[in-house]
């Protein structure tokens, strides 16, 4: 029944287009066909004018009563799009606008109420893209193609496709992507840019893409890929920027894609591999790099793709990273397959592949290769395809193992190798050369036996570095000279050859590097590589370091401080490398600060400080700077005042009359004090009696007199002040000079006295015992009465016994006073003139009493 004479329920809404001028509605369609897709019945109805070359084809497809439309009226002509032609079509799910003249797309275009999930609009000429011009379709768009137009701009935030997984703007116009261009597009999963002119990328130009998996931006102008551009695409798991112009990258951008599988950065302008640049990538598995410029891999480049299974780095020009770096593949432990096709590489060295244990396909096809050292692929068990094609290989000694080795382990068939040296193997593979004719005979290949040597140049000075190389071959030499791993273009280089003296078949070449009036930017690591058609020998990396002699930006001043407080020592130098400031005291490095924790040093300064200052701290400081260049110093004063005081307290002093007597005032002070000296309040004078040392620190008077004694005054004084101090000098008479005791009657008459003494004083107290037991016991006598008389009796008996006693020893040894004031006078004090008081003490030369001196006093 549906497939009748009329059409099908709702068959009306279906359009047909003149696709020049007008769009008519069809109510009577002049002939449908019917036909069967599987189970499914379709519709398909055309319908020609005259006047139109061009037809719009509806298929209407039904499926369990249900209507799905797709209309197709791509290659027309169709100019601009009218909502109000489309408001009925509900049920449209796919619209195909592609290859028509459509210039904008406005907020109109598509009304309110449709459907549609995959909208085609490639191939026109969209110049303009109205802000919210798909607002209607938020709800079911899927997929959008806009593709092949001449869009210049997206209208930021203007795309709230929530549902959108898929879209496509290559081979438009677009030049810059700003922030939050696709904000809006939650679902998004893959994008499209690759054929615009895309120059740069802002930060947050994907922000929003939280589940996009595939980001396309080959094929378009970018120079570098900054970290902020990648920002939000936590989910992306291939990403292809080949065909730019990029020359640099960001490594830690590398982070806002740590999901990443894919990364495809060929066709670019890389020139260098740096250390640890895809470090973030660790669930990477394939990186291609062919067809850039990258001429060094530094090792560690690789270093955190633990997961990398492909590395493609063809046509590139990292021969040296074959020839004569260790440890460039570090990291890829799990590498499967790695091709370097094309970068002209000569040889291997021993250790060119280290790391790459997993490596089970290895291509080196279209390389000019002359040697591979042996156990050059050792480490590679699991190899199981090798490609090599060359014809230069060098048959000489250092080849002799690759033959049997390749046989070995199979890989034979994707090794083709032919020998060019010797002349006698010329054109003949290694595997049919004899064994024994890979020996070493002559030096075809350079070998460097001068190297260049480490320099340590001066700013505006110039330097030359020297490389030396010997070969029997008379091949044609090339010179190159790399700074850092990159070749030095247009370097001052001169060049030259000799024959060996010792030996006229092998010649010598000699190239010259000249750098002129050096600056800092001719600092790094110089190599020499010396080549001809057998190879190439690479020099010890030589480093050259631009030093400028260290000069003071902060020169240390004298110091002048009080004790007590805090001094402040400044010194700063500049100069390249930077100097190493070092201070000194008193031309050593033993600083009482330091020991006594007194010292602090501010680690970002240039400043050290002295707290609470000491004399001892006083002195000459010296600030060093020193580099490779040199080394300049600056000397600073510091002078700590301190007012005037006594080392020592001042003493009084007792002479004799006529002998010397020194006076001490040890004072201390900073500046040192100037002393004066005061007897009384007059100032003494030096005299032939009265003389001082340096310093006045001591006063000497000799020959005193009586009119010495008194007190003298020391006054200390500096530029901080004045003290006194004082002391009391007394001076003594000579006593007369008294017989010996020696002779015989002498000492009896002293046994006598003795013994008189002993007796009065035994009797005196038996009297005191006989008185008190009277006066206990006696009861008739009057207490008064006895009192009076025993103590009569007994203070008379007292003064007769002291009476006796004094007179007795004085009339018969004054000498023994004598001696005795000679004891108290002089006391012992500290003299600095020790020798002058020394003489003999005993009664032959006795002293005269004193003049005022009786038996009474004494």
């Amino acid at each position: 029944g549906v497939c009748g004479n009329k059409p099908p329920l709702g068959f009306k809404a279906l359009l047909t287009h003149s696709l020049r001028k007008s769009l008519m509605w069809l109510e009577q369609p002049a002939a449908y066909q019917c036909r069967y897709v599987g189970q499914h019945m379709v519709l398909h109805s055309c319908r020609c004018t005259n006047k139109l070359k061009n037809t719009l084809c509806i298929e209407l497809v039904i499926i369990d009563d249900v209507l799905f439309f797709s209309s197709s009226r791509h290659h027309n002509k169709i100019r601009r799009l009218e909502g109000s032609l489309l408001q009925n079509f509900t049920a449209l799910e796919t619209l195909d606008l592609s290859n028509n003249d459509i210039t904008e797309l406005r907020e109109h275009c598509f009304p309110a109420g449709l459907q549609i999930k995959d909208l085609h609009l490639s191939s026109n000429k969209i110049v303009h893209l109205e802000f919210g011009a798909f607002k209607n379709l938020a709800g079911s768009l899927q997929i959008l193609r806009l593709s092949r137009n001449r869009l210049t701009q997206l209208p930021v935030k203007g795309l709230e496709l929530p549902k959108l997984t898929q879209l496509e703007l290559s081979r438009n116009k677009l030049r810059l992507v700003e922030g939050l261009t696709f904000q809006g597009l939650s679902s998004l999963e893959v994008l499209k840019l690759q054929r615009n002119n895309i120059s740069k990328l802002t930060d947050g130009a994907f922000w929003g893409l939280a589940r996009m998996r595939v980001l396309h931006l080959d094929y378009n102008s970018l120079r570098e890929v900054n970290s902020g551009s990648l920002y939000g695409l936590e989910s992306l798991l291939q990403l292809y920027l080949s065909n730019n112009s990029i020359s640099n990258f960001n490594p830690e951008g590398w982070g806002f894609c740590e999901r990443l599988r894919e990364l495809n950065l060929s066709y670019n302008n890389l020139t260098k591999l740096s250390e640890g640049g895809f470090s973030k990538l660790v669930n990477l598995n394939s990186l291609r790099l062919g067809h850039n410029s990258i001429s060094h891999i530094t090792e560690g480049a690789f270093r955190g793709l633990s997961s990398l299974r492909t590395l493609e780095l063809d046509h590139n020009d990292i021969s040296g990273t074959i020839e004569d770096t260790n440890g460039a593949f570090t990291g890829l432990e799990n590498l499967n397959k790695l091709t370097l096709f094309g970068n002209k590489i000569k040889s291997v060295a021993k250790k060119a592949f280290s790391g790459l244990e997993a490596l089970e396909h290895l291509n080196l096809g279209e390389n000019a290769i002359r040697s591979i050292q042996p156990e050059a692929f050792s480490k590679m068990k699991n190899l199981r395809y090798l490609h090599i094609q060359s014809d230069s290989f060098l048959c000489d000694c250092q080849l002799h193992w690759f033959p049997e080795w390749l046989v070995t382990r199979g890989l034979k068939a994707g090794v083709q190798a032919t020998c060019a040296h010797p002349e006698s193997l010329k054109g003949t593979s290694i595997y049919q050369a004899p064994s024994q004719s890979f020996v070493c005979d002559d030096l075809p290949k350079p070998q460097i036996t001068v190297h260049p040597v480490t320099t340590a140049a001066v700013l505006g000075k110039d330097v030359h570095l020297t490389c030396t190389a010997a070969s029997s071959s008379s091949s044609p030499m090339t010179f190159t000279w790399l700074k850092d791993q990159e070749t030095l273009r247009q370097a001052e280089v001169e060049n030259f050859a000799h024959v060996r003296a010792s030996d006229g078949g092998v010649m010598e070449y000699t190239t010259i590097l000249h750098l002129r009036h050096v600056t800092f930017n001719h600092e790094g690591r110089y190599q020499c590589i010396i080549s001809n058609h057998f190879g190439s020998s690479y020099s010890n990396r030589a480093r050259v370091t631009v030093n400028v002699l260290p000069s003071f930006v902060k020169t240390p001043r004298d110091i002048t401080i009080r004790t007590g407080t805090k001094a402040r020592l400044e010194c700063a130098a500049e100069g390249h490398p930077t100097p190493q400031v070092a201070w000194q005291k008193d031309g050593g490095t033993d600083f009482p600060a330091a020991r006594e924790r007194r010292m602090r040093v501010m680690p970002d300064d240039d400043v050290f400080f002295i707290m609470d200052v000491k004399p001892e701290d006083m002195g000459v400081y010296s600030c060093t700077a020193k580099n490779t260049a040199g080394m300049i110093s600056a000397n600073v004063t510091l002078t700590v005042l301190e007012t005037p005081h006594l080392a020592q307290e001042m003493e009084d002093r007792n002479v004799v009359v006529g002998e010397t007597v020194a006076l001490q005032c040890k004072a201390l002070g900073s500046p040192p004090p100037r002393i004066t000296w005061l007897k009384g309040e007059e100032p003494l004078r030096p005299s032939d009696r009265h003389y001082f040392t340096p310093g006045n620190q001591l006063l000497v008077i000799g020959s005193t007199t009586l009119e010495d004694a008194g007190r003298y005054t020391c006054v200390m004084s500096n530029t901080l002040g004045t003290e006194r101090a004082h002391c009391q000098l007394n001076v003594y008479q000579r006593f007369e000079e008294c017989a010996p005791f020696s002779s015989p009657s002498t000492v009896t008459v002293g046994i006598i006295v003795i013994a008189v003494v002993t007796s009065i004083v035994v009797t005196s107290l038996v009297w005191v015992c006989i008185i008190y037991q009277t006066r206990k016991k006696s009861e008739e006598c009057s207490v008064n009465t006895g009192a009076c008389f025993h103590t009569v009796c007994i203070c008379s008996a007292f003064i007769l016994m002291y009476f006796l006693h004094k007179s007795f020893i004085y009339n018969l040894c004054p000498c023994l006073l004598q001696m005795r004031q000679l004891s108290l006078l002089m006391s012992p004090v500290t003299c600095p003139l020790r020798a002058l008081y020394q003489r003999d003490r005993t009664c032959a030369y006795g002293w005269s009493p004193m003049v005022d001196l009786n038996p009474t006093d004494a």
